[in-house]
């Protein structure tokens, strides 16, 4: 080979050196769908998708160097959630995250080969989301929030921290199997602690608002916020009606408590976001969703915030118990 053809042959070949290396980056990026239930200003949602960031880089993704999430917001917005169910699905993920029932029930109308992965989501089966919990069987798979016997113990505790309640509004999404599946286990304990149930239906802000306000007309009344998306996105509106009218209120989340709602037990949302990057990370190294058992929580949290007690004694049984005390 001539001199002048070998140093052409090196020369080339060295500028083609810094091509094949963003091509060989370009094909190892992978690429995370992440379809949220609350709004993009919203601090919990922001402290939820920080924490599964977090989760990620821990188990050695990191974004912009072998891994793309594109976020969408769905604020509670059924439009917005199917809209952004549609886009995240053309843009060919890997995997999705999907935060609450109706975003997952909207991506399981999208696609049935993208593998999903939820969070936050109460009852996956009755909900037609997985064929069971240890067996999937389909492109979904995830986190539960809780069993349906927790609806039970957010009654007594109500009756616990206000003994002269006697009537109980049941906030929840009536759209939600979840829904009155949480109804149905708090009905069956109202008649051992003496109270009258009362369905308040969730929809929009107006029907809230108009419910409570109908509700507390009447005295010794409390409220039982069941799990949805449209409660958290409308908890700042529910925890002001409560103080307003004085009624004791217990939530499903600790988020609840810590937004100024009385009490809360449930499992601590934001630790689940670290947990479900376990499962995203699995799916991006081959496994399977079908193959992914459903998990659900090992710790539920019980928090107390003494700023909202509404002029009522907690008892010291109460507080001994409490994970959290807000003073």
């Amino acid at each position: 080979m001539r001199r002048r053809d070998f140093i052409k042959g090196i020369a080339g070949a060295a500028a083609a050196w810094p091509v094949a290396a963003r091509a060989q980056q370009a094909s190892s990026m992978r690429r995370i769908g992440v379809l949220m239930n609350l709004a993009s200003d919203d601090a919990e949602g922001q402290a939820r998708l920080a924490a599964f960031h977090q989760g990620l880089q821990q188990l050695g993704w990191t974004v912009g160097r072998n891994v793309q999430i594109d976020h969408r917001w769905g604020a509670g917005n059924a439009d917005y959630i199917r809209k952004f169910a549609v886009e995240l699905v053309a843009l060919a993920p890997d995997v999705i995250l999907s935060t609450g029932s109706p975003s997952v029930a909207v991506l399981q109308q999208a696609t049935r080969t993208v593998p999903v992965v939820f969070v936050t989501v109460v009852d996956p089966v009755s909900s037609g989301f997985v064929d069971s919990l240890a067996r999937p069987g389909g492109n979904i798979t995830g986190f539960t929030l809780y069993e349906y016997s927790i609806s039970g113990k957010w009654l007594s505790l109500l009756k616990e921290i206000a003994p002269g309640m006697t009537r109980a509004a049941v906030i929840r999404d009536p759209a939600l199997t979840a829904g009155g599946g949480q109804l149905g286990v708090i009905q069956a304990v109202a008649p051992s602690v003496g109270a009258e149930v009362t369905p308040v239906n969730v929809r929009d802000a107006g029907e809230i608002e108009r419910a409570i306000t109908a509700f507390a007309r009447s005295p010794n009344g409390g409220l039982i916020v069941t799990a949805s998306t449209l409660a958290g996105v409308h908890r700042d509106l529910i925890i002001a009606l409560a103080a307003r009218y004085k009624l004791p209120a217990v939530y499903p989340i600790p988020y609840f408590a810590r937004s100024g709602g009385l009490m809360s037990y449930g499992p601590d949302s934001v630790d689940q976001y670290r947990l479900v990057a376990s499962y995203v990370d699995r799916i991006l190294k081959g496994e399977k969703p079908a193959d992914l058992p459903v998990q659900a929580p090992t710790k539920y949290e019980l928090v107390l915030n003494l700023k909202t007690a509404l002029g009522l004694t907690v008892p010291d049984s109460l507080l001994a118990r409490a994970d959290e005390v807000i003073e």
